[in-house]
């Protein structure tokens, strides 16, 4: 830049006094345009990418990951991990008491991230916690921390079913890791509704399942403003509700979160079963699944726990099926009725019965438990001549039908009625359907995403899969059912001694566009190869566990899942 000197005349005359009039014009106009430069360089530089937030909240969860998210498509194909089974806002469910912490809230990471009032002050009354959480052994009167933000020192864990794991920024840090597609399923149970609202007392909401539908769908829509408000505005925020295929390849495209909202209950539409006698018709279905179109739902499960006036379903194992079997009890004045399988059937599981966890037993004397006969035991329920109706509802309306949770006697009735319409629009999100129906599955032109198990049996299950995935060439994917109460994954048994080693820090994203570091939230920072996935945020790092174990190959699979969920989604919407 070129200097100035301001040199002083020798005399007051008019000529001297104009030229230091000049001069100091000058040299004004020259420190205004400095100063402007400067400014505008420095706002520049200060300047966040589309990516990031201009109104970030503090204090505020760490996302842990620098890059940019890759955009665009390939060759008119997206790509991107899908998650095809997943529950944002369970907290809303089960009549708000039951999945302790918020996925977010106005008021900040504080406000949002804290243990049930019925948990506090030591956690020795969270009965559900307790029974399900292998670290407390079982004892139901078990204590554990409950402070969350900012230590975190008990939750959130793999195996903790009733804390919240997809607090928003947890999120933010999967699709930042190469997430594209988020099946958000609105989820609640009217019978675990019930027994927590008698054990911890009192719920928060109604246990009405479609009143939680509709709880969990307004909130998606309120978290997707939130998201936008720290972006700059309407439209500009990375999480994208999305209600047809075409929104979800453009919502992708620009390299951002295609979020469907799907419905997993076990009363749609008030559709219970009471001593085996339906409790809706066919105007409610029909008003049913209008409301759920209006609402953006774009996929459903018929039935889910208990078995319904549209189908039966496929039982729950272990503690939990005792649970659940309860829960059935309660609702419907039913206890499940399986059979022992019988040559060529399809099994629905073993279960339990005659025994109840003495707590329960307490809290709910039953006079006559089941008594059941040997396993595998399959359910005699199929799909209702009312679920055939809601079927073809859901066809006649362009929704994907989920066929995991039905019975094996349902589940190959509801393909048989798909094949007969040709209708692509077949779903199973996280291994509940038997394999043997999954040649149909495919050949209708549906998509199939694998549980989150840990990193072993994923890599199994994917290696036993592939062949036939190929031939139909799909992608793969995953269903975390986080929030759920399946269990999200563990460390990887012997990892640090193993072929594949350990998860390195920092990691490249599955797209190799991203480096990502342990992720810290508050006082605490979680590392897969310890904590396992403690919460959403871990989900990048267990996919590079998995590439770790099964080689870039299944992490190419995961990345083509986006594409083949969409094309799936694209033949239902052009039915």
């Amino acid at each position: 830049m070129t200097s100035f000197r301001l040199v002083p005349s020798a005399g007051p005359s008019r000529r001297g006094r104009l030229r230091r009039s000049l001069y100091a014009v000058l040299a004004a106009l020259l420190a205004g345009l400095v100063a402007v430069t400067g400014a505008s360089t420095a706002a520049t530089a200060a300047a966040p990418k589309w990516w990031e937030p201009v109104n970030p909240q503090t204090p505020d969860s760490q996302v842990g990951v620098t890059g940019a998210p890759f955009t665009g498509s390939r060759g008119g194909e997206v790509r991107g991990l899908v998650d095809a089974h997943t529950h944002m806002f369970s907290d809303e469910g089960f009549g708000g008491n039951v999945v302790c912490g918020k996925t977010f809230s106005v008021d900040g990471i504080a406000a949002a991230l804290q243990d049930c009032p019925a948990h506090k002050p030591n956690g020795n009354l969270a009965l559900i916690e307790n029974l399900t959480n292998a670290r407390l052994g079982g004892n139901p009167f078990a204590s554990h921390d409950t402070v969350g933000w900012p230590t975190f020192s008990f939750w959130p864990a793999y195996d903790s079913f009733t804390h919240q794991q997809m607090y928003y920024k947890w999120v933010e840090r999967a699709w930042r890791g190469g997430q594209r597609v988020l099946v958000n399923d609105l989820v609640s149970n009217s019978g675990l509704c019930m027994i927590n609202g008698v054990v911890n007392p009192p719920n928060r909401s109604s246990c009405n399942d479609m009143d939680a539908v509709r709880r969990e769908a307004k909130k998606t829509r309120e978290l997707e403003a939130f998201v936008d408000a720290q972006y700059g505005g309407a439209g500009k925020g990375w999480f994208r509700v999305v209600t047809n295929p075409e929104q979800a390849r453009s919502v992708i495209e620009q390299g951002k979160l295609a979020v469907v909202l799907g419905v997993e209950t076990s009363e749609p539409f008030g559709c219970k079963q009471v001593i085996g006698i339906p409790a809706c018709t066919k105007g409610q279905i029909d008003r049913g699944l209008d409301e759920l179109k209006a609402l953006g739902v774009s996929s459903m499960f018929l039935c889910h726990k208990f078995d319904n006036a549209l189908c039966g379903v496929r039982y729950d194992e272990g503690t939990t099926g005792v649970i659940v079997n309860l829960g059935q009890f309660l609702t419907t004045g039913t206890w499940w009725n399986p059979r022992t399988c019988k040559a060529g059937e399809v099994p629905d599981h073993t279960v339990a019965g005659g025994v109840l966890p003495k707590e329960l037993a307490i809290a709910f004397p039953v006079a006559i438990l089941p008594v059941y006969t040997a396993g595998p035991h399959c359910n005699p329920r199929g799909l209702s001549s009312l679920g055939e109706y809601a079927l073809r509802g859901m066809i006649s309306r362009n929704m994907m039908v989920e066929l995991d949770h039905m019975s094996g006697k349902a589940a190959g009735r509801a393909l048989q009625i798909l094949e007969e319409n040709r209708y692509a629009g077949a779903l199973s999100s996280h291994s509940w359907m038997d394999s043997s129906y999954m040649e149909r599955l495919y050949a209708l032109g549906g998509f199939a995403t694998q549980y989150g198990h840990d990193t072993t049996q994923f890599v199994a299950d994917w290696r036993a899969s592939k062949a036939q995935r190929d031939r139909f060439g799909v992608g793969y994917g995953f269903g975390m059912d986080m929030n759920g109460f399946g269990g999200t994954p563990a460390p990887r048994e012997g990892a640090a001694t193993s072929a594949a080693g350990p998860v390195v820090y920092p990691f490249r994203s599955a797209d190799g566009g991203s480096v990502l570091t342990r992720q810290t939230t508050g006082e605490r920072t979680w590392d897969v190869n310890v904590d396992g996935v403690a919460h959403y945020g871990q989900v990048p790092d267990w996919v590079e566990d998995l590439r770790l174990v099964g080689g870039q190959e299944l992490v190419d699979d995961l990345m083509a899942g986006a594409e083949s969920y969409l094309r799936t989604w694209e033949a239902t919407a052009s039915h």
